[in-house]
């Protein structure tokens, strides 16, 4: 249950916690490379990542998550920015999401509907589970963001 009131608020808040992440990544001397992205793109790309959060984690292995992130990952190739920025750039990402859920994650907690022993840590187990979830999307997104960006590549040098 707090779980998935959390995927809601990050969902609710995708617009700001997704201009922290682009500034973030804009002035990350890891992600210089996006520097050269238009802002809104960027804050576009993340605003549709983070409002469907529910969508994406509850089936990450989707031809949908293969498809945008395979996008992702050959876009940048085209931009020519470095593979190890995008990757850092999908690591900011989740970093950001896991300070949010830390920072949000125990307030419904804190003054729990039920009484008894059982309730917090019934929180917290959703809580885990909720970030390992989210570890687990991640994960899939590089993987499939790293071989957008490879078959690009791969593209570029055949056409040579």
């Amino acid at each position: 249950m707090v779980a998935e009131k959390l995927v809601e608020m990050i969902e609710i808040h995708a617009d700001r916690l997704g201009a922290v992440v682009v500034q973030d990544l804009m002035t990350n001397e890891r992600t210089r490379s996006f520097r050269t992205v238009k802002r809104g793109d960027l804050e576009e790309r993340l605003f549709d990542i983070l409002h469907h959060l529910g969508d994406w984690i509850g089936n990450r292995r989707s031809d949908r998550v293969k498809l945008e992130f395979a996008e992702w990952g050959s876009k940048r190739f085209g931009q020519g920015m470095p593979l190890s920025e995008v990757v850092c750039a999908i690591i900011v990402l989740k970093r950001h999401l896991r300070h949010f859920i830390q920072q949000n994650g125990l307030i419904e907690a804190a003054f729990p509907a039920t009484d008894g022993d059982y309730v917090l840590p019934m929180h917290l187990h959703s809580l885990q589970a909720l970030n390992g979830d989210i570890g687990l999307f991640f994960d899939e997104a590089l993987y499939q963001l790293a071989c957008g960006y490879e078959d690009r590549a791969r593209q570029g040098a055949a056409a040579r």
